[in-house]
C-alpha cells in the first residue's frame, strides 16, 4: 500500500465539498477520478498534495508517516507531505517571464535547493522526454496550449515526486492538442509512476487506469477497475452519468 485515506472531509463555509472519502492507492497504480462538475474531484486532488487542508481524515503512507487532520500537526510533517507529489494544473500555471527550461528548473533549485548545473541537465532531459527539446528557450506565450501543458508535466517530474497528480490536464486544450498531452501521460504509465488523474476523457481513463473512482456530491459513489466502473457500473448515479457522457445504450 502506498497511501490509505480514511474519512476525508472538507468544507468551505457551509458548503460540504468532500464527505467521508475513503480510498487506498497502491504503488505504481494509476487512479482516474471522474464525475460531474462540482462533485469534489479537484478539491480531493488538492487535499492529496497540501494545497487544501482537510477538515478531518487520516492519511497513512507506506513509510509510516501518518497525518491526522483532526489533530494539530507540526510544519515539518506538512512540508514533507506536500513534497511527496507533483501537480499538473488545468491551466498550466507557468511563469510567463521564464523560458520552458527555466520553468522546469525553478522547483528543484528554489524549493529543493539543488545544484543548478545538475538540475539544468535533468530539465533538458525531461523536456526532451515530453517532445520539447527544440522549445526549451521559448517563453510560454510562444508555445501552444498543448506544449505549455507538456512543460507543466516536465516541471512536475523535475521534483522527483512519489505521486503525480493531474487536474483535468486536457480540459483547457483545443481538441487537436489533447492527443499530444495524453500521449505523454501514457508514456508515464508505462514507467510505473503512481498517478491520480482527474479527467473528463472517459475513454482515456479506461485505457490507462488500474482503478476508476466515480464522484458525485462529495462522495466516492463507486470505485473499481475500468471494466467494473465504466462498463458494468452497479450504482444508478454512475449509470446516469455515463449514459449522458459516453454510453447512451446503458439502461437506467
Amino acid at each position: 500500500m502506498y497511501l490509505s485515506i480514511k474519512g476525508l472531509a472538507k468544507s468551505f463555509g457551509e458548503n460540504e465539498v468532500l464527505k467521508d472519502v475513503n480510498v487506498d492507492i497502491q504503488k505504481g497504480e494509476v487512479v482516474s477520478i471522474i464525475g460531474p462538475s462540482g462533485s469534489g474531484k479537484t478539491t480531493l486532488l488538492r487535499c492529496f498534495n497540501g494545497l487544501e487542508d482537510p477538515d478531518k481524515g487520516l492519511f497513512t503512507f507506506h513509510d509510516g508517516q501518518i497525518l491526522n487532520f483532526e489533530e494539530k500537526m507540526n510544519k515539518r510533517d506538512i512540508v514533507q507531505f506536500s513534497r511527496r507529489s507533483g501537480m499538473v494544473f488545468q491551466a498550466y500555471h507557468l511563469f510567463p517571464h521564464k523560458t520552458a527550461l527555466e520553468n522546469v528548473m525553478e522547483g528543484p533549485i528554489i524549493v529543493q535547493k539543488r545544484n543548478k548545473a545538475e538540475v539544468r541537465q535533468e530539465a533538458e532531459t525531461l523536456l526532451e522526454k515530453v517532445g520539447l527539446k527544440d522549445k526549451m528557450n521559448f517563453y510560454p506565450h510562444q508555445l501552444s496550449g498543448g506544449q505549455q501543458q507538456r512543460v507543466g508535466i516536465a516541471r512536475a517530474l523535475a521534483l522527483k515526486p512519489e505521486l503525480m497528480l493531474f487536474d483535468e490536464p486536457t480540459s483547457a486544450l483545443d481538441p487537436e492538442l489533447i492527443g499530444e498531452v495524453l500521449t505523454v501521460i501514457k508514456d508515464l504509465v508505462k514507467e510505473n509512476w503512481t498517478m491520480i488523474i482527474v479527467t473528463h476523457e472517459i475513454q482515456f481513463a479506461g485505457e490507462v487506469s488500474d482503478k476508476v473512482l466515480f464522484m458525485d456530491g462529495g462522495y466516492i459513489i463507486e470505485q473499481g477497475t475500468p471494466d467494473e466502473v465504466l462498463k458494468s457500473p452497479k450504482e444508478e448515479r454512475t449509470k446516469r452519468f455515463l449514459q449522458r457522457i459516453l454510453h447512451p445504450s446503458i439502461e437506467v
